[in-house]
């Protein structure tokens, strides 16, 4: 794979996108790319993400991403690159497969990390913000898990950034705001696996997630990043 002035520009991009996000969430600078340790014990998210859910899915599906995106970068030019760049580089050149494992990587480290610390309603600038482009905390919740339901099979709800209004996607798979350059402050990942023990209950599992577990004071340091 040769540098060319593309590759160039979207190693740029990717640069820029990386002051995004708070260095709590952020990846070691190159591969071999390391899966953070979970931030809290397995069961500490029951019952609304039980011990059992967390062990499959930080153990298994999380550390399969990681496991996956080394083997695909390894002796190219990826593997000079911070997990940030991966995901930006390899959606501009359209390669599919690092995409995705460098995308589900990024993705759950933020997800991880958003629950670190235990469940909080926002304040202060975030509230504001929420209250600016929602019409109040409870009209977030509502939205999100309505989004949620909106995502045809598999992907993640995220609550991003734009300026200093706030926007709910739904993405589907592995996409990412980071891959769009947009500020990701919040991710909801409605892959099956994520909310086994709703079974197929998703809005519930998703509201659930927003109402308990969501530390909002984290949330708040993304948007003020």
């Amino acid at each position: 794979m040769q540098m060319n002035r593309r590759h160039v520009l979207a190693l740029s991009g990717a640069a820029a996108a990386t002051t995004l996000f708070a260095p709590a969430i952020k990846a070691r600078a190159a591969a071999p790319f390391k899966q953070p340790e979970l931030p809290y014990a397995e069961d500490a998210l029951a019952p609304v993400i039980s011990a059992r859910t967390v062990g499959l899915h930080y153990g298994k599906h999380h550390a399969g991403y990681f496991k996956k995106l080394n083997t695909l970068v390894e002796k190219t030019p990826y593997a000079d690159l911070s997990l940030e760049e991966v995901v930006v580089r390899a959606k501009k050149d359209g390669d599919t497969a690092i995409f995705n494992n460098a995308a589900q990587a990024w993705n759950h480290n933020l997800y991880w990390q958003q629950f670190k610390g235990g469940p909080a309603a926002p304040k202060g600038e975030i509230l504001q913000a929420i209250e600016g482009s929602f019409g109040g905390f409870d009209e977030l919740k509502k939205k999100m898990t309505a989004e949620g339901d909106n995502v045809f099979g598999t992907g993640w709800i995220w609550l991003t950034k734009d300026g200093e209004k706030l926007s709910i996607v739904g993405m589907q798979d592995a996409g990412d705001p980071l891959a769009k350059g947009k500020k990701a402050l919040l991710g909801i990942d409605v892959w099956e696996h994520a909310y086994l023990d709703y079974e197929n209950r998703r809005p519930e599992h998703v509201a659930a997630v927003l109402g308990k577990l969501v530390n909002w004071e984290f949330v708040g340091e993304q948007f003020q990043a």
